[in-house]
């Protein structure tokens, strides 16, 4: 199969990397509006399979000449790009994976174009990074062993191995994503109602093996899509692993009205927004640099089973590959993305139209494929749901 890779960013160059490194792959594309930057990552790459191309994807008809040479598209560019990616496919007849986003709606939009998709005989599947992405393809799993399903609870984060303060976190992608997830409202289900609650509230402690008292607080976007494959849902929660006292730190900050993008303040008779000003001084501060950062995630799918309650837990905890010098973040992402477009490459996903991952992507073959990658999901199951603990 062949597969395009819009992006030579870090997402992007490690989807390329893990294409070329897979046996049913023949040929790998990899475009940037940047020539010299996508040929200085083939280069690094050093693989016969692999092509630079130079596209700018503002241009339909660029966008288009490049997407209609190859089998499957992986999307790795700012989300923006998303809507006219997913339209581009469909118009030349090509499948088309992307990393998500929830802000402006732009899953959405994607997801609104499923009967143009289906008609022209291809699969579009938004939302595959880590959150959303492989919380929702193990959301679906566990689902899938469920004769009543109730409970979906989601905890991830992306942190540093070697926290430093003041915050104990440095940033794995954009901190102005990092300022929208701890600013807008958290979509929640409780007791059956689906509900707005702040962002960086209702703190608690979550323990993982090999790091000490950890905490986790909502944030918004997590939930995805999974409010509306599954609508008769008790409880669906997404909360944010970081170190204790990161969120009372970030709360601060929101409540001084210095992370909001509608506020200016008068400065020497120059209007100024705060938020702008707060991105620039944090961002050395938090640069991962060449840190070692982990990612965890504990999932915890719950309902019943043959009458009695059942809860599937899957845990994960991935570490920066120093060999590589590649993130965890980017290990767990654009594994998950490569490994999905793959398994419509090769036939494993079938369906045609536009589905979020939980609807589609087995979740059996996914962890496998993950495994072969050392990324590693356990899972466990448990007959009495009272025994599980967070």
């Amino acid at each position: 199969m062949k597969i395009g890779v819009l992006g030579s960013g870090l997402m992007g160059k490690e989807a390329a990397r893990d294409l070329v490194g897979s046996e049913g792959v023949t040929a790998v594309g990899l475009a940037d509006i940047d020539l010299e930057r996508a040929q200085q990552v083939c280069d690094q790459l050093k693989s016969t399979k692999l092509t630079a191309y130079q596209v700018n994807a503002s241009d339909e008809q660029e966008l288009a000449n490049y997407m209609r040479q190859f089998d499957v598209i992986i999307n790795a560019l700012f989300y923006s790009f998303n809507e006219i990616v997913a339209k581009t496919a469909i118009q030349v007849g090509v499948n088309s994976v992307d990393l998500g986003g929830h802000i402006g709606h732009m899953t959405d939009k994607v997801l609104a174009m499923k009967e143009d998709a289906k008609a022209a005989g291809v699969t579009l599947i938004p939302d595959l990074g880590v959150a959303p992405g492989m919380i929702n393809i193990l959301s679906g799993h566990g689902a899938s062993k469920l004769d009543k399903l109730e409970e979906i609870k989601l905890y991830v984060g992306g942190i540093p191995l070697k926290p430093e303060p003041p915050f104990e976190y440095n940033h794995v992608f954009s901190m102005e994503g990092v300022f929208d997830h701890y600013t807008d409202p958290s979509l929640i289900v409780r007791n059956g109602v689906k509900q707005e609650i702040s962002s960086l509230t209702e703190v608690e402690r979550v323990y993982f093996e090999k790091f000490g008292p950890l905490e986790a607080f909502h944030t918004s976007g997590g939930t995805s899509t999974l409010s509306i494959s599954y609508p008769n849902l008790k409880t669906l929660e997404y909360k944010t692993i970081r170190y204790p006292g990161h969120a009372e730190k970030f709360k601060l900050l929101v409540d001084l009205n210095l992370t909001r993008m509608d506020y200016q303040v008068d400065v020497n008779g120059q209007q100024i927004n705060p938020r702008e000003v707060l991105l620039k001084v944090l961002d050395p501060i938090v640069d991962l640099k060449e840190k070692d950062d982990a990612v965890l995630l504990r999932i915890k799918v719950s309902g019943e089973k043959d009458g009695r309650p059942k809860t599937y837990e899957y845990e994960m905890t991935t570490y920066k590959d120093r060999v590589s010098n590649v993130t965890a973040m980017a290990r767990a992402t654009a594994n998950t993305i490569s490994v999905v477009a793959q398994m419509i490459g090769n036939g494993t996903i079938s369906k045609r139209g536009v589905y979020p991952p939980e609807q589609c992507v087995p979740g059996e073959t996914y962890m496998k494929e993950m495994a072969k990658r050392d990324v590693n999901i356990l899972e466990t199951g448990n007959t009495e749901k009272e025994h599980v603990n967070i």
